[in-house]
């Protein structure tokens, strides 16, 4: 068929064959293999590692993500046929370009700081929420304590009107009790000169005319 491989990389090959007249209504089908033995290995496409399907107006085809320093088999054949060893060609792989191995440290570099960014993110996540916890926690309690001694504040002056109540209600009853004690000693004087048969009676100083009138004598009951 006249295959040849070109542009030979350490990840990459590309591959040029000829048209042929029998894929015209069919596709291509690209087979490679690494680390090919030609002694154990029959041309079979099961042996082969991977396989693409490429349109027949395309003649030529770029393999990627080969390994470097590495010996590959790749055929070319028409239809997923099983290929001959004229569809094949053998070929090495080149050292790591350095300019992949920069890109592939680029890749490495960028994964961990995508890494890095996300872990980050998640640590100061946690610590945002727990310093809102913590802060709505605080102020729980404040609110807490406010209302309690609000409520102290509201028994205090309550407390304060009852033990007045109280205490004036006591300051009048002691008033009452004296105010009583001074009527009942005088009541009793009265009831006693009364009720006492040997009392006598004092004379009473007559006014004028009633000493015009008569004689005023004092009494002294028997």
């Amino acid at each position: 068929m006249g295959i040849t491989v070109q542009n030979i990389t350490g990840n990459t090959a590309m591959v040029i064959w000829p048209k042929m007249a029998g894929c015209v209504d069919s596709f291509y089908s690209i087979m490679y293999h690494p680390n090919w033995n030609s002694m154990l290995s029959s041309y079979s496409r099961k042996n082969f590692q991977k396989e693409e399907r490429v349109p027949t107006t395309r003649s030529s085809f770029v393999v990627e993500n080969l390994i470097p320093l590495t010996t590959y088999i790749m055929c070319v054949t028409c239809q997923s046929a099983n290929p001959s060893s004229d569809q094949c060609r053998v070929f090495n792989t080149l050292e790591r370009d350095p300019a992949s191995a920069s890109n592939t440290k680029k890749e490495l570099a960028l994964g961990i700081w995508l890494t890095s960014s996300v872990l980050l993110l998640i640590i100061a996540a946690v610590l945002l929420y727990g310093c809102l916890h913590l802060l709505y926690r605080r102020r729980h309690e404040r609110l807490q304590e406010q209302n309690r001694t609000s409520k102290q504040e509201h028994r205090e002056p309550w407390t304060k009107s009852v033990a007045y109540t109280s205490e004036e209600f006591s300051r009048q009853s002691q008033q009452t009790q004296h105010a009583e004690e001074g009527k009942h000693p005088g009541g009793i004087q009265l009831a006693t000169i009364i009720e006492n048969p040997s009392v006598c009676n004092e004379p009473t100083m007559p006014s004028s005319r009633s000493q015009e009138r008569a004689p005023t004598t004092g009494q002294c009951s028997a």
